[in-house]
């Protein structure tokens, strides 16, 4: 490999270790105040018993726990109850709207408390997370990005999807919040009900696949501050545990819109990161090493993948690649895509 190689290759690594270079958490807190808990779920009787056994220790008095049923086919009403939540169910569906946004809306209108937090049904709150999660949220809308733990060898291949989800929002740079973040991690949504209802809640955003990045856009817009930060402590998840059918499909929903919702400077440097990456093993071991280390000090941060999936990352790259092509042609040439039996029109 010629100077010029090895010097371009550098280049577009560097633009990795930009996007990424620092993650903050939420910091340790002893206490938070009363907050709602809602968490939108269809089909989720085989996720919800981790999420509420996990909340459960951790709520006070005055915290409410609210799961919206969204025409669930399942047990999730009977497990919600059974773990102690209280338990809605939306009305039917109406024209126009995205079943996470109705459930998140339906779950808004009949909670309390001054602080809503969203979580998905597939989330963990570890020990102390609440305290710390509610901790962290001073005004505006708080993301937190859950700690993707991976069991079965499928869930793998998410590994590149989620540090291109990273990377998209602009949060982790060295810049830190002098940078204004461009999007928030749906598991995990904390806002005043005030700033909230000022934004127009879920309504304003009632069409959108991307639910979250399309909130954090209506905060920003509203001079409202938007904060990501990484769950790593706090909140863990699994994703598409169930094969590698229901991964395909979730990524594919989602992941070619988001990359038309990133900042354009921001996209080249994904795209100038993942080129170097896509080009490692052609450029020799010394590029191919070094792909892998750096890969290793981001995904130690970000979840826990496995060191055999850093060693052939290759392999969940193809995928990411694939499903990527997958998504545009969905939401771009088809504009629908499908995602739990129900099919979705992705918004201009």
């Amino acid at each position: 490999m010629s100077a010029q190689q090895t010097i371009w290759a550098a280049v577009r690594l560097l633009a990795g270790c930009w996007l990424l270079w620092r993650i903050a958490r939420p910091k340790p807190a002893d206490s938070h105040e009363p907050c709602s808990i809602v968490v939108p779920a269809r089909n989720e009787a085989g996720t919800l018993p981790t999420l509420l056994a996990s909340l459960r220790p951790q709520l006070i008095p005055g915290d409410q726990l609210i799961v919206v049923d969204d025409e669930s086919t399942d047990d999730t009403v009977g497990v919600a109850a059974r773990g102690g939540a209280m338990v809605v169910s939306s009305s039917p569906l109406p024209e126009g709207w995205t079943g996470k946004a109705w459930a998140c809306a339906t779950g808004a209108r009949v909670s309390t408390a001054d602080t809503l937090l969203f979580l998905d049904a597939d989330v963990t709150v570890e020990p102390g997370g609440l305290d710390r999660v509610l901790g962290a949220q001073a005004g505006g809308l708080l993301s937190v990005q859950p700690f993707h733990v991976t069991v079965r060898p499928h869930e793998r291949l998410s590994l590149f999807f989620n540090l291109v989800a990273m990377m998209g929002t602009d949060a982790f740079t060295p810049l830190g919040q002098r940078l204004r973040s461009s999007g928030a991690f749906g598991p995990c949504l904390v806002t005043r009900r005030d700033d909230y209802e000022a934004i127009g809640g879920h309504a304003a955003v009632k069409t959108a696949v991307l639910d979250d990045v399309e909130l954090a856009h209506r905060y920003l817009s509203s001079g409202r501050p938007v904060v990501c930060l990484g769950g790593r402590g706090s909140l863990s998840f699994r994703m598409y545990p169930d094969g590698l059918g229901q991964l395909i499909d979730g990524w594919s929903k989602n992941i070619a819109s988001g990359a038309g919702k990133t900042r354009v400077l921001t996209l080249l440097l994904v795209v100038a990161w993942l080129s170097v990456c896509i080009q490692a093993p052609w450029l020799g071991w010394p590029v191919y090493a070094t792909v892998v280390l750096q890969l290793a000090w981001m995904v130690r941060r970000i979840g826990r993948f496995g060191i055999a999936t850093v060693l052939l990352f290759p392999v969940p790259l193809a995928a990411f690649l694939a499903v990527f092509v997958r998504s545009a042609f969905l939401t771009i040439v088809r504009r629908r895509v499908t995602w739990k039996g129900r099919e979705i029109r992705p918004s201009a």
